[in-house]
């Protein structure tokens, strides 16, 4: 075995982490939406690789090699640029998605876990750190350099951008704290106290809430982002790791380690309504852009559950040996805002959006009036 390893296997088996220094993570405007819309990727830690799946049939189209020990990974969002933090080593690799190759490697201070794109596709936000510090490492997009850092709390883990990318919410496993930055001044602007261990966060599409998975608590913690204050504790099962939110808001979809299976909540009530079985030791999981399905990572077996959104099922199972050796972290590409209102679609408006993108103005304002009725 080797010691990437074993610092990964420690995790797995629910060995302390704040001793370990173990964490992972779990999402430029343009041309490629379709594509983007369509492709998944899927970090592989142990064999240093990232895995493409094609949604529309649910099968491995490229393995791409990347950094030691790939953990969270974020996907700009017209599609043309995934961004991986490589937990074995000390920095970054940037994939072009049209070549499904690395075209650089950023280095950065620190070992990386989590990373976030921005709404607006202009900056990547890295959290990097071990168990005595860590920071964030903000990467332009457009040259692929760190063009700052902001100290935040020991071992920052998951990070996650509200939907208007003023907030970045950094999860810093020693200090159970979630981190919240201003993106316009790179500042911290509170601490938020949360759950034994937090591992990952996710904020709601309306950018009205933050989900935080606390694994040795068994709970999330919903923050308020208005006020930056926990207002929910919901237990959602044994082990809660990654989670990812409908686009319409109404559900959470979290991967609960210590029993392989997906918990949903309800997040009207912060309820847990059904628990779907998947493949050994779920981690990463990710929402569809069009909400249809989640796509959950089993480390253990190697394998990928495919989840319908409308019947809480298994639909799919990509098997072993599609996928590579320790898969971790599953990303699409960043969601942005789709209208709210049918006036947003009238004028040509429609022609704006890009994630999801519209053939015509029937279109948008069928998506409007199912995001309605979905809620």
């Amino acid at each position: 075995m080797t010691k990437l390893t074993r610092k990964f296997s420690k995790l797995f088996l629910g060995a302390t982490i704040r001793v370990a220094t173990l964490a992972l993570f779990l999402a430029v405007f343009g041309a490629a939406t379709a594509h983007a819309q369509t492709q998944a990727y899927v970090t592989n830690g142990y064999d240093n690789s990232v895995t493409v799946i094609d949604t529309s049939t649910n099968t491995v189209t490229a393995t791409i090699p990347v950094g030691s020990g790939p953990a969270g990974i974020a996907v700009t969002p017209n599609g043309a640029r995934a961004y991986v933090a490589n937990f074995g080593g000390t920095d970054v690799s940037v994939i072009d998605t049209a070549s499904n190759t690395v075209i650089t490697t950023v280095p950065l201070a620190a070992t990386p876990l989590g990373v976030a794109v921005t709404p607006n596709g202009a900056f990547a936000y890295v959290a990097d750190g071990d168990v005595f510090g860590g920071e964030v490492s903000v990467i332009d997009t457009s040259t692929n350099t760190v063009v700052a850092t902001i100290p935040v709390g020991a071992n920052p883990r998951g990070i996650a951008i509200t939907p208007n990318g003023a907030r970045a919410y950094v999860v810093n496993g020693v200090d159970n704290t979630v981190s919240v930055i201003d993106t316009a001044t790179g500042t911290v602007i509170a601490t938020v106290p949360v759950g034994n261990s937090p591992q990952d966060v996710t904020v709601s599409p309306d950018g009205a809430f933050a989900y935080v998975t606390n694994p040795f608590d068994n709970t999330l913690s919903v923050i308020d982002t208005a006020t930056n204050t926990v207002t929910a504790t919901p237990s959602v099962g044994s082990f809660p790791i990654d989670i990812d939110i409908t686009p319409n808001g109404a559900s959470g979809y979290v991967s609960i380690a210590g029993s392989n299976a997906v918990a949903v909540l309800a997040t009207a009530s912060n309820t847990v309504v059904t628990t779907i079985p998947v493949g050994s030791n779920p981690y990463g999981v990710a929402v569809t852009p069009d909400g249809a399905s989640v796509y959950v990572v089993n480390n253990s077996d190697a394998t990928v559950s495919v989840i319908s959104t409308a019947t809480n099922t298994v639909t799919a199972t990509i098997p072993t040996g599609l996928v590579g050796s320790g898969p971790f972290y599953i990303a699409f590409a960043v969601r942005t805002q789709g209208p709210t209102d049918e006036d947003q679609c009238k004028n040509g408006g429609w022609q704006t959006f890009t994630n999801p993108k519209f053939k015509n103005q029937g279109e948008c304002v069928s998506f409007v009036n199912h995001m309605k009725h979905s809620q």
